[in-house]
């Protein structure tokens, strides 16, 4: 895939294109990843689609220097302005055009889906954040108190460790959960790069009831990929919205755990992207 950058206010935003097809695919990574999580994908879709993979904030190699804050503007402006780009470079792309997500960029797609729903042909979300509001992050980054105890915790976590391990130990925290949260908290540049990207992508928060009813209203096509192992986004989040849109979604699950975007899974992407 091709690398590009591009100025945005003070920032210097960082993504990846990929194919020549008449259909754009715009793809957002899942946390800590980055837009070339997309590459394997190319080869096998460059005759159909041309694939847009963006960097986000305090990801891979855009630097961003916007403070504590991502919003939809933001997205929107940095979109636009790569697809004038991309007007330029070629002709005769679609005006609708697909999303793929990942965890993390699950949450981002169906944000942008709830704002563009007109120019959304496709939605394929892989393992989704942003279905189910999660607790400890709503009190992390929508709130000031909150926010100020998780950037607390995030410089002196040694009581964080006390109640994850406590709540591991009486079956409180499945063991998923508690070595996805280990890895990251362990480290210390970790921790700060966690506290960075939380909080600077703290806005998008889907309407999930309201992108059900506009699923229905556009006839928008939605398909969910889930492992059958995973435990941090688990499938029945995918199984229950679905049951409001049954003509439009279908779900998926692969033997795997939370990790889809990976070259062994392209058959299946390849398929929910396609059919």
């Amino acid at each position: 895939m091709q690398s590009f950058f591009l100025t945005y206010k003070s920032s210097r935003i960082h993504y990846l294109k990929g194919g020549h097809g008449n259909k754009l695919l715009l793809c957002f990574h899942g946390y800590g990843k980055t837009a070339d999580s997309f590459a394997f994908l190319e080869a096998s879709l460059a005759e159909d689609f041309t694939l847009l993979a963006i960097d986000l904030p305090f990801h891979g190699r855009t630097e961003w220097k916007e403070g504590l804050s991502f919003g939809m503007e933001d997205l929107l402006a940095i979109l636009e302005e790569i697809l004038s780009r991309e007007r330029g470079r070629t002709s005769g792309k679609d005006s609708k055009f697909f999303l793929l997500g990942f965890s993390l960029g699950g949450r981002i797609a169906l944000s942008l889906l709830e704002k563009m729903p007109d120019r959304i042909e496709k939605i394929v979300l892989l393992a989704p954040d942003g279905l189910r509001v999660n607790p400890w992050y709503w009190l992390a980054t929508q709130n000031r108190p909150g926010n100020r105890m998780f950037r607390f915790t995030m410089k002196h976590p040694g009581w964080f460790f006390i109640i994850l391990r406590t709540g591991h130990l009486f079956g409180l925290i499945n063991l998923s959960v508690y070595k996805f949260t280990a890895n990251y908290i362990n480290d210390p540049a970790g921790r700060e790069d966690l506290y960075l990207r939380w909080t600077t992508l703290r806005n998008f928060r889907p309407g999930i009831s309201n992108i059900k009813s506009l699923i229905l209203e556009r006839k928008i096509s939605v398909r969910f990929l889930y492992g059958q192992y995973d435990r941090i986004i688990p499938s029945e989040r995918g199984a229950q919205f679905l049951k409001s849109i049954p003509f439009y979604g279908k779900l998926f699950i692969l033997p795997s755990g939370h990790h889809l975007l990976l070259e062994k899974y392209l058959g299946p992407i390849l398929s929910v992207l396609k059919d």
